[in-house]
């Protein structure tokens, strides 16, 4: 799973619920450059045609907008196509420049083109000209084609999409919504709804690829991207050039999707002893949002408010939107992703405390999310894999979670509307291996509340000697150029640049 406060990302989009374009003058192996139109085969949908981006997409300096058609069934290619919004960033210095590199964002349900608007100037700069900048939104997502599955306003609240238990723990009302929803997409989606999935990005990102012209392309993936870019690197492996991974998802088959929204649970019990610490600290007295004297006291305190509104729900700033305990914990999972986010959950937390105040919601709960983005937020992760179906297994999940993992209540086992998805998954999930070039880096914090540091071990075992790994020693769910943002540090942001410059990794896995 890309705000004003966090960026949406594994967590915050359909794992939850939930990049760019580009070049200089010579591409990687002397391909043509991306600069200017490209011509491509019919396959990759033909050139692609510059020009300005859309009002919406708050465009960086110098960034440039185009459309790619695809196939809507790769396995026809002479039948139905769809469109996929394409964004650059041509490198300002030609002579520095060595490739192209895709920017791949997270969700499922990031926006590249969005992402690229947000990051490209720092990425461009830290790495000096040396790559033009490329990137995509992916079927279902910003200026691409969208599914819709039609659902009710009720229905496309996050707290409802990411099935938050009852306040008693009871899933009953969960396991009915998950149903209408699938009912639902199953009726309005389509095709278009069938093929949002990590295989046809996989497949679209390729002739992206042959559009620009390029040999061989680099990568900087985050979050799900993490996932997109090890499948694209398993079956293109002689496309890819120097190919980063930053917040990585466990590519375990077994664990797909299903197992993403599980480990959840485990990041935000890593990452809240590090706003417990703040929260605490003697520095916060002076503006008001000191919690305890204790780290222990804030995660009483905490889970003293979650209950309490689970017992009395508060009315908000938003009319009809209530503040209650489910909502209050995804405000808290949201708030872990950047230590830029732990004030305004203070604040939060210091509204409840006053029985006079109306408390603020943050912006991803203060209402329902359009029904395109909810289409593909349970879109790639209902085609991608099967779930499990019993309902009462679901109910044993939930319970014993929320005994091991009280901080998020129950919704990472919880049941989705993947456990009624019509046609399952459309393919099977494959198995990542070692069977490549070494051409890989990965960095991962060791608190990530999305994506935890187990996640990225279980990506490194799968890559084998293909990758190596940078461990973090920082919380927050994204580590490269995100610094300012409470994330990643200097140790880390040093050793991605410089593979991406030099093509220097570690000898071996190391930790900032």
């Amino acid at each position: 799973m890309t705000t004003p406060r966090v960026r949406t990302s594994l967590a915050a989009s359909a794992l939850s619920v939930a990049v760019l374009a580009s070049a200089g003058l010579v591409a990687v192996g002397g391909a043509a450059h991306a600069d200017a139109p490209v011509a491509a085969s019919a396959a990759a949908g033909g050139a692609l045609s510059w020009g300005d981006c859309a009002a919406s997409v708050k465009a960086a300096d110098g960034q440039r907008c185009a459309v790619l058609s695809v196939p809507l069934d790769h396995a026809d290619p002479t039948g139905p196509r769809i469109e996929l919004a394409v964004s650059r960033l041509a490198s300002a210095r030609p002579e520095a420049r060595r490739g192209t590199l895709i920017v791949i964002p997270g969700g499922p349900g990031g926006s590249g083109v969005q992402r690229l608007a947000q990051k490209g100037a720092a990425l461009a700069k830290e790495t000096g000209g040396a790559y033009g900048l490329v990137a995509f939104d992916p079927r279902g997502v910003g200026g691409s084609t969208k599914a819709r599955c039609g659902l009710a306003a009720e229905d496309r609240w996050m707290v409802t999409v990411r099935s938050w238990p009852a306040a008693d723990g009871s899933i009953a009302a969960n396991a009915e919504r998950a149903r209408r929803i699938a009912d639902a997409c199953a009726r309005n989606g389509g095709a278009v709804l069938r093929g949002l999935t990590t295989a046809n990005q996989v497949r679209d990102m390729e002739l992206l690829r042959q559009a620009l012209g390029e040999e061989k392309v680099s990568a900087w993936a985050t979050s799900y991207g993490t996932y997109v870019a090890a499948r694209y690197a398993q079956e293109h492996p002689g496309r890819t050039d120097r190919w980063v991974l930053d917040s990585s998802a466990d590519p375990d088959p077994r664990r797909v999707a299903y197992g993403w929204l599980a480990d959840m649970a485990k990041g935000a019990e890593d990452r809240f002893p590090d706003f417990a610490a703040w929260a605490s600290h003697p520095d916060r007295a002076g503006d008001g949002l000191r919690l305890a004297d204790t780290p222990e006291g804030v995660r009483t305190l905490v889970l003293d408010l979650a209950a309490r509104l689970d017992r009395a729900p508060r009315a908000t700033t938003v009319p009809g939107a209530v503040l209650d305990g489910a909502s209050f914990r995804q405000a808290l999972q949201l708030a872990l992703y950047s230590d830029a986010a732990f004030p305004a959950f203070a604040l939060l937390v210091d509204q409840v405390l006053d029985p006079e105040a109306s408390p603020v919601l943050p912006p991803e709960l203060s209402g329902a999310m359009p029904d395109e983005a909810a289409a593909v937020t349970v879109g790639v992760i209902c085609n991608d894999v099967d779930w499990p179906r019993s309902v009462p297994a679901y109910a044993r999940a939930v319970a014993a979670d929320r005994a091991r993992y009280p901080l998020t209540g129950g919704m990472p086992a919880n049941v989705t509307p993947c456990a009624f998805w019509k046609g399952g998954a459309v393919k099977k999930p494959v198995r990542l291996t070692d069977d490549g070039p070494s051409n890989i880096l990965m960095i991962q914090n060791l608190r990530d509340p999305s994506t935890p540091h187990a996640s990225g071990l279980r990506m490194r075992a799968a890559l084998g000697d293909r990758a190596r790994l940078v461990s973090v020693d920082r919380g927050g769910h994204g580590v490269y150029l995100t610094a300012a943002g409470g994330a990643g540090n200097a140790c880390g942001d040093r050793t991605v640049t410089r593979f991406l410059l030099a093509g220097e990794r570690p000898d071996t896995d190391v930790r900032c």
